[in-house]
Order: structure tokens, then C-alpha cells, then sequence
């Protein structure tokens, strides 16, 4: 009888309220930093130097040289377009992170994009503008790619065992560690890369310049090289403005700093400036905000309009003028305030047998050199080998052809099909690998032409051994070979300069003035509603009453200068910052300016407060319903980088009662919704640095009471001030009496 099988059941799940024990849980495990850095932090920094951000010598990351690699194994070298998202597909192969990363690196390499002195895909589509930040690319699946003509040079006798290859990822196939380049492609095109500690920034140097520079120094390791590389090359043009001593140490010692200014031209039918070529470190909009900015801020006033007409033909920003305006003064101006001129910062971080290095441009080129003749010399021994392997069969065909009917005979006489080879061997004295070589040839072949071609080509092989062996032998051989390279490269592919080199700033550019703020006398207004007038004296005289929206009253007027700052404080607890230069001059006939239009605020938000200072002394008192003041230093809100609107201007933790400017201490007086008064001095109020601070208790406040209003003391008329007067605080006051006046304009 079959014994029965036991159903297996798997162990009860433990349930709220058992007393289960779990091994190791809760202990604590101290751990040096030093170990966590080593096993955890090390490795990711090292993964992201040598195999992410940084070049290598033959002038790519991983990421780029995984893309061409997979668009010249798609025949995409010599064959049509194909939708980019296949090759992204296809590269997925040998580069797993994600189609988003793929597809961006191909775009950057696309000639559309703008973004590479010497682009390396053929692209058609919208693939974006480098120049522009607003200019996006279209999705994979519109647009189509194929390799540019000059990556042939990126692939040339790739299949000689030029260079090493290693497994992909997954094992499945196998891609190459370098590319074989014949031109120093590392500073043909910039590079940014930044890796864990470190970075790359490489700028782009003229393709044609550079090969002849590479010549050079295979001539003479000491050449002059600012002779023949005279400064960098960028894909957008502009104009160079040289500093010897920094191109010293671009060249030497790879860090530097390049400055770019943009090319414009003056319109004088138009009277307008159009730009059509900015910094490579810049973007159009990124100029158009700055320029907006001055504005603005008054900086500018010679600006009339401002359009990005960029189009199929390029790029084009307008800037259209007031009229009676010099156009070389303005640009004097924008160059030094705006990112119409900027400089490249070089570091030529790269990677040298998987170490990176600084390296200045002669040392690069030199790696370069040691490279590329290695590639040369791993090409001729492959050749070499090819050649020899050849010559060793027709050698054996040789011994085979010169006696033809005894090698007819010997393999009609064997009676095995595997015994020809081995009669062979033993009848003419060849090896095994001739003799299956004469064994495969056809009987056709027999004849008195095929036996003097081969005969023929045996002496050309043999001269061709020859001359390869001599290549190996003799490096100066290797450098004819990398020179010649390099010269054709120029040729064929050598563009001009597109970058002007400017090698002396005019002195009246140099030393031109800042714009002079005109500085007089002025009334300034500011209503209830948030309007602002400006109007001078003289104006102010020859008008009437002046004009104001119905409901509307002025809270504030004094009398003030064209260069004092303005505080605009708003219901959202922020401040815009202006100076009264920046509103224009009005007349008392018209409402003034919308302070919250013209200071670009939140919707919603309007100014409460204006206050006027010429050098930031004295104090904003911040009072709250709750019984608390605020006492900032008015220094508080001013800044070194003149910023417009500063966020948390006061408390938002409690209602606002009122908020008032004192340029220096005084007595202040305080009424209660409980028709209490309070007298006291504001020195008795701490002060706080913190802008946003909830402030301090001043009045001892009621149940249901809160402050209603907050005056200065002077000019009300008390018949007994003493019984409102505190020496201490937080102190409720006193009732007001009936006879006590304290009408007042207050704020």
C-alpha cells in the first residue's frame, strides 16, 4: 500500500499581539565615516569620473561614443536618414539609462542644434537651438538623423583592431573603448562635464588650425603654438577680446578664461541694433531679461523697444533706440552690464588611461599624438598579419602550380576525401593550412592567366610585407602616416574662422563713464489707492488741485530728490524696492503711476506703505492687532546686489494694525479699539534684526481689544498727557477723556 503524502503547510503568519523575536532588530551597528566613504561613496565618484562625465582622449563621454558607435553599425554612415527614435532604440543596446538622456545627447550633436563647431550628426527636424533656452526639440519620433560625412574619420580602420573592444552590459554584443580618430576631435568641439569633485570645460578650437597644430608639434614638441592657434573658435560667432596672458595659460596649462562679447550692427535707416551673434555661455532670453531688468531699474533709458527675431536665417536681436541716441555708447554699456559679453571659463579636465588630468592644449595635443600612432601602429601589424597570412597561401600554391599534374594525380590516387590534404602536404612540403587552401581551389582555375596572377601578386605582397615591417620599425614613418591624416582632414573638412579676434579694447570703450543719474528737487504723492506721483517744484507751482481717482485720498507727501530710494511695503508681508528716477515726472492734473502695475506685483497684491530714504537709517515699527510691535532697522532691507522685491518684509503671524517709518526716535502715541491711549517713547521698544519677526507685547490689551491706530504724539492737543505716559512696557494705557483732541493725519 502506497503510504500516503503529508500536504505540506507553510508556517503561520505571525498576528498583532504575538510575541515574535526577529534576529539583529533594533541594534545599532556603528559604522566609521571613513568605512561608509570608502565602500559606498568612493566607487559612485569614481563610476561618475571615469565612465560619465569626463573625455577621454579621443574627445567623447560613454554616453556620446555608445550613440555613434550604434548609428555607423546601422549604416547610418553612408546610407538615408532614419527616424531618431530608432537609432535611440538601437543604442539602448549599449546604453540603458533611459531614452530622454539618449535622445538629448544626439540632439547636441546635431548641426541644427548649433551647439558643436564640428557637428557629428546629420539631423533634419526641429532639433532645438543651442542659443536659446525657449527653442525646444521635437520628440524622437518626428525627427530624423544620420551620421555627418566627417564622422569617417571617426570610424576609419575601426575594424583593423585599432582600438580595444569590451562586452556591453548585458553581454550580448561588444562596442569600443575608443575611437580611432584622425583629427584631435577632444578640442575640435567644447565640452562640459561635471563630475563628483571635479570638472571639464573645454572649449572648441578652429578644426583647421587645430590639425595644423597637431602637425607642429609632431615636428617640434616646443612649436609656438599661439602662432598658429591664436585663441578659440565657438560654433555661434562672436568676437574674441585677446589677453595674451590668458591664452598663455590656456595653452600651457588648460585653465583660463576666454572673454566673448556678441556681434552687432547698427541700422541706421531703422535706427536699431540688430545682434546676430552672442556668447556661447549665454542665451537670447537670457540677454532680453537683463536688458528688461535695466529698464526697468532706469539703468537704461536710450532702449525704445526689444524683439527676438531669430528665423531660418539665424539668429537676430533687435533693440530698437530713442531717437538722437549713439549706438556705440549703448552697446559700451550693455557689454559690461548684460551677457552681451561673457567669459568661457576653460578647464580641460580629461581622461588620460583612465586618470584625469588638467592639461593645457599643447600637452592634450601630444596625448593625442601618442594615441593616434598607437592606433596606426595596432592598423599596419593588422595589415601586416593579413598580408603575411595571404603570402604563406600563395607561397604554398606556388610549389602546387609548378608541377600541376602531380598534384592532379596525387588526389585522383587518394582514396579518402580526408587523406587529400595530408598526400598533399606529404608530396609538395607544405603545411596543413596551404594545403586546404589548394584543395578548395576550383578546376577552373588551372589555367595559364590564374597561374601568373598569382604568381604576380605574390611579389606585390611580398614589397608590401616589406614596407609595413618598415613602418613598425621606424616612428618617424607613423608620423609621415598621422601628418598626412591630418592634412587631409584640414582640407576637406577646414571651415574658416567664425569668431573675430579682437586684439585691442579701444580706450574711450574701456573707460567709459556709468550712466549719470540726473539728480533735482521733487514733490512725491502717494495715495490710498497705491498710486505715485512725481512732480517737480516748478510744475507743482503752475497746477491746480490735484487729480485723484473718486474715494481715493493722498496718505503721504514730502518733498524729496530724483535719487531717493522708495519702500513699497504690500498686503502680501513684501517690499518693492524702486528709486523715485525710476517713475516718470508727472503733473498734479493726472492720477500718477499704479505703483503694483508698474513694480510688476502678485495678483492681488497692492502697496500700504511708501517710505523714503536716502541711506537706509532709522526704523520700520510694525504694529499688530494682538497687542505686539515689530521695531526693524530700516538697514535691513537693503541689499548689496540692489534687489527689487525682498519676501517676509514682516510677521504674517498676526493681523497688521498699522506701520510707520521713523527716521529717529520719538514718543508715539497708541489707541486701543477700547478707547484707551497709551504714550510712549519708541526707544522703550527693543529692536529686532529679523525682518519677519513677530515683534514684542507693548499693550496689556483686553479681552476682544486690539490696537486701532498708532499716531505720532506731537501735535495732539492733551489737556493732562501725563496720565497716558508709560515708562515701561507691555502697560494698557488710559480711558481717553472726552475733552482730550487727537485728530491727526495718521498712516
Amino acid at each position: 500500500m502506497a503510504k500516503k503524502r503529508e500536504k505540506k503547510t507553510a508556517p503561520a503568519r505571525p498576528q498583532l499581539g504575538d510575541n515574535v523575536e526577529i534576529l539583529s532588530a533594533g541594534e545599532i551597528i556603528e559604522t566609521p565615516i571613513t568605512e561608509t566613504l570608502e565602500t559606498n561613496y568612493m566607487p559612485y565618484a569614481m563610476s561618475v569620473i571615469v565612465s560619465r562625465a569626463l573625455p577621454e582622449i579621443d574627445g567623447f563621454k560613454p554616453a556620446h561614443r555608445k550613440l555613434l558607435y550604434t548609428m555607423y553599425e546601422m549604416g547610418l554612415l553612408k546610407g538615408a536618414r532614419t527616424k531618431s527614435a530608432n537609432i535611440v532604440g538601437s543604442t539602448m543596446h549599449l546604453n540603458p539609462h533611459g531614452d530622454a538622456a539618449i535622445y538629448d545627447t544626439m540632439v547636441r550633436m546635431g548641426r541644427s542644434n548649433e551647439s558643436l563647431l564640428v557637428p557629428f550628426v546629420d539631423s533634419k527636424g526641429n532639433f532645438g537651438k543651442a542659443y536659446s533656452r525657449d527653442m525646444a526639440y521635437a520628440a524622437a519620433r518626428y525627427t530624423e538623423a544620420k551620421l555627418e560625412p566627417v564622422c569617417e574619420e571617426l570610424f576609419r580602420d575601426i575594424d583593423k583592431d585599432t582600438v580595444d573592444f569590451v562586452p556591453n552590459y548585458d553581454g550580448t554584443t561588444t562596442e569600443p573603448t575608443l575611437l580611432p580618430v584622425t583629427f584631435p576631435t577632444i578640442l575640435a568641439n567644447n565640452t562640459l562635464g561635471i563630475a563628483v569633485g571635479m570638472a571639464s570645460n573645454i572649449c572648441s578650437f578652429n578644426l583647421e588650425e587645430l590639425c595644423n597644430a597637431t602637425i607642429a608639434l609632431m615636428k617640434d614638441a616646443k612649436a609656438d603654438l599661439k602662432e598658429i592657434i591664436p585663441a578659440p573658435d565657438f560654433v555661434g560667432g562672436g568676437t574674441i577680446l585677446y589677453d595674451a596672458a590668458e591664452m598663455k595659460n590656456v595653452l600651457e596649462n588648460g585653465r583660463g578664461s576666454v572673454r566673448v562679447r556678441a556681434q552687432w550692427s547698427y541700422d541706421k535707416t531703422n535706427n536699431c541694433i540688430d545682434v546676430t551673434h552672442i556668447p556661447p555661455t549665454t542665451t537670447v532670453e537670457a540677454i532680453m531679461d537683463k536688458i528688461t531688468e535695466l529698464v526697468k531699474l532706469g539703468k537704461i533709458r536710450e532702449i525704445s523697444d526689444m524683439r527676438d527675431e531669430t528665423d531660418l536665417n539665424g539668429l537676430k536681436l533687435t533693440i530698437d533706440l530713442k531717437r538722437g541716441q549713439d549706438p556705440d555708447k549703448l552697446m559700451a554699456r550693455l557689454f559690461k552690464a548684460t551677457p552681451l559679453e561673457d567669459s568661457f571659463a576653460c578647464n580641460f579636465n580629461v581622461l588620460i588611461a583612465g586618470q584625469p588630468k588638467v592639461l593645457g592644449v599643447r600637452d592634450i595635443l601630444l596625448e593625442w599624438i601618442a594615441f593616434r600612432a598607437e592606433c596606426v601602429r595596432r592598423r599596419t601589424y593588422y595589415d601586416l598579419q593579413g598580408k603575411q597570412k595571404r603570402l604563406h597561401l600563395l607561397q604554398g600554391l606556388k610549389a602546387i602550380l609548378l608541377d600541376i599534374d602531380k598534384a592532379i594525380e596525387i588526389v585522383r590516387n587518394t582514396a579518402e576525401e580526408a587523406e587529400v590534404v595530408p598526400n598533399l602536404m606529404i608530396g609538395f612540403g607544405i603545411d596543413e593550412v596551404q594545403a586546404e587552401y589548394v584543395a578548395e581551389i576550383k578546376l577552373r582555375h588551372l589555367n595559364r592567366e590564374y597561374i601568373l596572377k598569382r604568381t604576380a601578386e605574390i611579389e606585390e605582397l611580398e614589397s608590401a610585407i616589406e614596407d609595413l615591417q618598415d613602418v613598425l620599425k621606424r616612428p618617424a614613418r607613423i608620423n609621415k602616416i598621422i601628418m598626412n591624416e591630418l592634412s587631409d582632414v584640414a582640407k576637406k573638412y577646414g571651415k574658416p574662422r567664425r569668431c573675430e579676434i579682437l586684439y585691442e579694447v579701444p580706450a574711450s570703450e574701456a573707460e567709459e563713464p556709468e550712466q549719470q543719474i540726473p539728480d533735482y528737487p521733487v514733490h512725491l504723492f502717494f495715495t490710498r489707492d497705491g498710486y505715485f506721483k512725481k512732480i517737480t517744484p516748478q510744475s507743482l507751482r503752475m497746477s491746480g488741485e490735484q487729480k485723484l481717482k473718486d474715494g481715493d485720498e493722498v496718505l503721504f507727501t514730502c518733498e524729496s530728490t530724483n535719487s531717493v530710494e522708495l519702500l513699497f511695503f504690500t498686503n502680501h508681508h513684501q517690499v518693492y524696492k524702486s528709486h523715485a528716477y525710476d517713475f516718470a515726472d508727472s503733473k498734479a492734473s493726472v492720477l500718477g503711476d499704479y505703483v503694483a502695475s508698474s513694480l510688476g506685483m502678485e495678483e492681488g497684491e497692492v502697496p500700504l506703505y511708501m517710505v523714503v530714504t536716502p541711506d537706509y537709517k532709522g526704523w520700520m515699527l510694525f504694529f499688530f492687532q494682538n497687542g505686539k510691535c515689530a521695531k526693524v532697522p530700516l538697514s535691513s532691507y537693503e541689499t548689496k546686489q540692489n534687489r527689487r522685491k525682498l519676501l517676509k518684509a514682516y510677521s504674517d503671524k498676526a493681523e497688521l494694525a498699522c506701520m510707520r517709518y521713523l527716521p529717529e526716535e520719538t514718543e508715539l502715541a497708541i489707541f486701543t479699539s477700547n478707547n484707551r491711549l497709551l504714550l510712549a517713547g519708541s526707544a522703550l521698544i527693543p529692536e529686532k534684526s529679523t525682518r519677519d519677526t513677530a515683534g514684542v507685547n507693548v499693550v496689556s490689551l483686553k479681552k476682544n481689544a486690539r490696537i486701532a491706530r498708532v499716531t505720532l504724539s506731537e501735535g495732539l492737543e492733551l489737556a493732562e498727557a501725563h496720565r497716558y505716559r508709560v515708562r515701561t512696557l507691555p502697560a494698557a494705557g488710559a480711558i481717553l477723556r472726552a475733552d482730550d483732541s487727537v485728530e491727526q493725519l495718521t498712516l
